[in-house]
């Protein structure tokens, strides 16, 4: 047996069995590698704590529900909790396994009487010990820790997707009742424009033309308040159900301004995206496979296991003797594969399963890489543009006015006011929606990076 384990123990080493996993040194793995060394900006994007990123009182509040009710979160943290109770037997496998077994009984021949020296017992208590010369305990207890933190940065990734939903389903609210209010206010105007026709045309000025437009520009903007009051009603709900609650009207602030970067340079170091909840997650199941390797590896070594046997007994042999006496019996056996066809093919299909980890992992860095970037681009263009529609919005105010002035005066058309005013709208109806863009980009960078602590 010593001559087996000497020999084993020299081909293992040489299998590094006993090898903690590490990424590759090359390509987008060894980038990351080197980005973990990296120390991170505790006030970068990606890791302000999202209270702090989130200012609005009414919106920190739903967060805070959401977080608090979540079952998909609640779900999360339960796999944790999974993870670690299989952690825990993985560690107790190095324990020596006990139990206790009492038992005794007795006979009779021949219609002889049964008395108390007739009885035979036996209590042992066994103990059962696996030795780990060859890494199967090992690899089995740090696959169990790489899924904890799998499991880990699972849950920070539903965290961080959980808020950045609430914040994005808000800002759209807010928006929505924003474009709400614009159109009331709107058609509140536009119907003074309608009488002002009617004036006119009263006066000889106009004919029943300018009417009839003035009119029909009346109804359009009436068309889209039930539109908007519906969109308002889904987002609402959509709302309610991240909350966990039913369909009701939230609280939102529609005066509150977010406060985001005026700019954000593009361009984001390695380092946070190797922060990201799922590139730790993906790297984690590497791991995990990277361990299945190794467990596939360590099933063609011996498994060597210790037992002890010891208790009270008063069955000598066949001699029943009272009082009983104390008893031992210590034992090793090793069990070696001989027919090794299915762990070979158990060897190369978790070769093939850590090939697929590890591209898989890639995929998802380059992925982290893509997304950060667009909305990096995004926020940055909203951020542009946004300028642009606020010139253009004061532009068009002046020219609404200018026209409705030049309109009593006689040397403005109606086509020209209808025409200001129906530019003027979209204008803000844009403005607003590149307001909401900047947001959910901002939202949607925060989330790329990690956030959500």
């Amino acid at each position: 047996m010593a001559v087996i384990i000497a020999a084993s123990a020299a081909m293992m080493s040489s299998c590094h069995i006993y090898k903690k996993f590490e990424l590759p040194e090359e390509g987008i793995s060894g980038q990351i590698a080197a980005a973990q060394k990296e120390e991170v900006d505790s006030t970068a994007l990606g890791n302000i704590e999202w209270d702090e990123m989130f200012t609005d009182p009414q919106l920190q509040a739903l967060i805070q529900i959401a977080l608090d009710k979540n079952v998909d979160l609640e779900n999360a943290r339960l796999n944790v909790e999974i993870a670690n109770a299989q952690l825990l037997g993985a560690r107790l496998s190095y324990v020596p396994q006990i139990s206790l077994s009492p038992n005794g009984g007795t006979a009779s021949y021949g219609g002889s009487k049964i008395t108390s020296n007739s009885w035979s017992y036996q209590i042992p208590a066994t103990a059962t010990w696996q030795l780990d010369l060859f890494g199967g305990l090992l690899n089995s207890k740090r696959q169990a820790q790489a899924s904890v933190k799998q499991t880990e940065a699972y849950e920070q990734a539903v965290r961080s997707q959980i808020i950045a939903g609430v914040a994005n389903c808000y800002y759209t609210i807010v928006m929505l009742e924003k474009e709400l209010k614009l159109s009331q206010e709107t058609a509140e105007l536009w119907k003074e424009s309608v009488q002002t026709m009617k004036d006119l045309k009263e006066a000889g000025r106009y004919n029943e033309v300018a009417v009839v437009q003035a009119q029909a520009n009346y109804n359009s903007i009436m068309a889209q308040i039930p539109q908007l009051e519906d969109q308002l009603n889904q987002a609402y709900n959509s709302l309610s159900l991240m909350l966990n609650s039913a369909p009701q009207r939230w609280t939102v602030d529609t005066s509150y301004e977010p406060v985001f970067p005026e700019y954000l340079e593009e361009g984001v170091p390695m380092k946070y995206l190797a922060a990201r909840p799922d590139v730790k997650a993906a790297e984690q199941s590497f791991a995990m496979a990277y361990y299945s390797t190794n467990l596939a590896r360590a099933a063609f070594y011996p498994n060597i296991t210790i037992s002890a046997t010891g208790g009270f007994t008063n069955l000598l042999g066949s001699v029943i003797k009272n009082p009983g006496e104390w008893f031992y019996q210590l034992a090793a056996s090793l069990t070696a594969p001989l027919f090794r066809s299915q762990n070979i093919a158990s060897l190369k299909a978790a070769k093939a399963q850590q090939q697929q980890s590890l591209n898989t992992f890639e995929y998802t860095v380059l992925s982290a890489s893509s997304e950060v970037s667009n909305n990096l681009v995004s926020f940055n263009k909203n951020r542009e543009r946004v300028k642009l529609l606020e010139e253009q919005v004061k532009n068009l105010e002046k020219a609404v006015e200018y026209n409705n002035d030049l309109l009593t005066l006689g040397t403005a058309t109606y086509l020209e006011v209808l025409t200001a005013q129906q530019s003027l709208l979209a204008a803000q109806m844009s403005q607003l929606q590149c307001d909401l863009s900047i947001s959910q980009s901002a939202i949607s960078l925060y989330q790329a990076l990690g956030g959500g602590r």
